[in-house]
């Protein structure tokens, strides 16, 4: 399954996964780490080894692992309708929309149902157009918001940016976050040379900033700026929203209520994707007339999703998670502190609301290297993707003490072993100059010449060496990938990408069988991912050459 996986990803997906990735990357044979199966806040990969799961699907995974009150939500559903027919009304839409307007802050009352973040981001930045009449955006640097078209335009780091050229053809301007100065400055301009803003668009907490958390001043001014210049505030709460910093959405720490919210990860109860944007009656008005088909999706707001969602909710509110979420969270702010005085040179600091936390390094390498070392104490953790000297702690709300005290002391071990790491480094450059001029100072000595041997001879006798390696078998192909994974996990070349390596696995057991063989026993797989026999067919393959081909390629995944 490894072996089929890891090719999987690198001929037809995005090989670029599979090179860099934080936690695992320095790891040797571990950057083919397949995930099997979870329970809580913990999963298991496919060779059995357990890890403790302080990613949590980058806030996805707020209930945990397959919480089973949504699994059973989900499954019920199924045999009754799993997509909608689009044309009657599918009573979960709107039992969701009905729960929503109970939960949200203050008057947003309405809700429109999508399947991803950046889906609902984009629908709230539509809505404001729709009722401002106005085309203008003001957002953050290092804000992120998504990848399409109209969410990359509001994000604020250039490496996702800069390679599309031309993003949305309205104006964008991009503040620094927490300054509600700049905003109430870019919103004054704008408004005198008659340039009209629809919106602010801001996270309660930057996610993928690195859990920045805003002055406490910040969103009351902001809100009140909005109002002052006749523009709409949308809080993106894809991230933070029901329970992760500590409130059930991250704008009440502030008692603020935003025109317009998203939603997204967390409502799908870590079991189906769901997301979406809400809003007041007032402004929901330019969603339903004159054309209330102006805004429509095919599979969101699907019955599985709902039921999905319904459950989420009923757990979370139920269970009161945002509470769990601030309590642990203060837990691990306050043990971060105390290392951070133990390792200064390590962890720079940490920064956080709730159960959303993020480790600053004094750089990118350093990240690397605890990362690395957490993944072998199996702890998974990894990076913001706008800040590279920033590691995430984003468990799932029902995290136990117990669980988050064992993270803790992988921490300790991780920053003391780091630490020695990096002052063993500090020694050697520093102690390089005094050798060299030890060495320079020294009188040569004499050395006979060494026989000079021709380039030919040289090529062939490198060809001898290779044809004996090929004929000792996999023992002796094994030692030199030992070799190779030494040298592609040296921790000071973090930003290296991987070469694919030769992965062997045994069928032992039912998780190291083939996904595409239904779970039949399969013989052990060996070889380069990038398969080098397999053929590569142009559109005048005939069809005898296409089957054909075809029994050389690896097996359909068939789940």
């Amino acid at each position: 399954m490894i072996s089929e996986s890891v090719h999987n990803f690198g001929a037809y997906f995005n090989k670029g996964w599979l090179e860099y990735r934080k936690s695992v990357t320095l790891e040797g044979n571990d950057a083919a780490c397949t995930e099997w199966k979870g329970e809580g806040a913990m999963f298991e990969d496919v060779l059995g080894r357990k890890f403790v799961d302080c990613l949590g699907g980058y806030g996805l995974l707020s209930l945990g692992w397959g919480h089973p009150e949504v699994v059973a939500a989900v499954r019920a559903q199924l045999v009754h309708s799993a997509q909608p027919s689009q044309e009657l009304l599918d009573p979960l839409r709107g039992v969701l929309a009905r729960l929503l307007a109970n939960i949200l802050p203050g008057d947003i009352d309405h809700a429109f149902f999508c399947n991803s973040g950046t889906e609902a981001v984009e629908g709230a930045l539509k809505l404001a157009k729709l009722y401002t009449g106005k085309s203008g955006f003001i957002s953050s640097v290092k804000g992120f918001h998504g990848k399409t078209l109209g969410s990359l335009s509001v994000s604020g780091k250039a490496t996702f940016r800069e390679p599309c050229g031309l993003l949305y053809a309205g104006p964008v301007y991009h503040v620094p976050y927490g300054d509600a100065a700049a905003v109430e400055q870019t919103l004054r301009c704008c408004e005198a040379v008659g340039v009209g803003i629809a919106a602010v668009i801001m996270e309660p907490v930057q996610g993928e900033a690195g859990a920045i958390v805003p002055p406490d001043d910040f969103w009351p001014r902001i809100r009140e700026s909005t109002r002052n210049h006749g523009c709409l505030l949308i809080a993106d709460e894809v991230q933070t929203g029901l329970g992760r910093t500590g409130k059930l959405f991250g704008v009440e720490h502030w008692n603020v209520v935003p025109d317009i919210i998203t939603l997204g990860k967390a409502l799908g109860g870590g079991v189906m994707p769901c997301a979406a944007f809400c809003s007041n009656a007032r402004i929901w008005s330019k969603m339903e007339r004159p054309n209330p088909f102006i805004h429509t999706t095919t599979t969101g707001g699907n019955p599985l999703a709902m039921a999905a969602a319904i459950a989420a909710i009923k757990v979370t509110v139920r269970d009161r998670l945002w509470e769990q979420a601030e309590l642990r969270g203060q837990y691990l702010l306050e043990q971060l502190k105390l290392l951070q005085s133990r390792f200064p040179t390590v962890l720079a600091g940490a920064t956080g609301k709730g159960l959303l936390i993020a480790m600053h390094f004094h750089s990118s390498e350093s990240g690397y290297r605890v990362a690395a070392n957490l993944f072998r104490q199996r702890v998974l953790v990894a990076g913001t993707l706008n800040s590279a000297q920033s590691i995430r702690l984003e468990p799932p709300l029902i995290v136990t003490q117990e669980q988050l005290r064992h993270v803790v002391g992988c921490l300790e071990r991780a920053f003391a072993e780091v630490g020695a790491e990096l002052e063993a480094a500090s020694h050697k450059v520093e102690t390089a100059p005094a050798v060299k001029q030890q060495k320079a100072d020294e009188k040569p000595t004499e050395t006979k010449p060494r026989e000079a041997v021709p380039i030919m001879r040289k090529r062939q006798a490198n060809s001898d060496e290779e044809a004996n390696s090929d004929k000792e078998g996999t023992s002796s192909s094994s030692s030199s990938e030992d070799e190779e994974d030494k040298s592609d996990g040296d921790l000071r070349k973090p930003a290296q990408p991987r070469k694919y390596r030769k992965v062997v696995v045994a069928a032992a057991d039912e998780r190291s069988m083939s996904p595409s063989a239904c779970f039949a026993k399969q013989p052990a797989v060996s070889g380069d991912v990038r398969d080098k026999d397999t053929p590569t067919l142009s559109p005048a393959t005939s069809l005898s050459a296409a089957l054909a081909a075809s029994e050389a390629m690896p097996p359909p995944l068939l789940l």
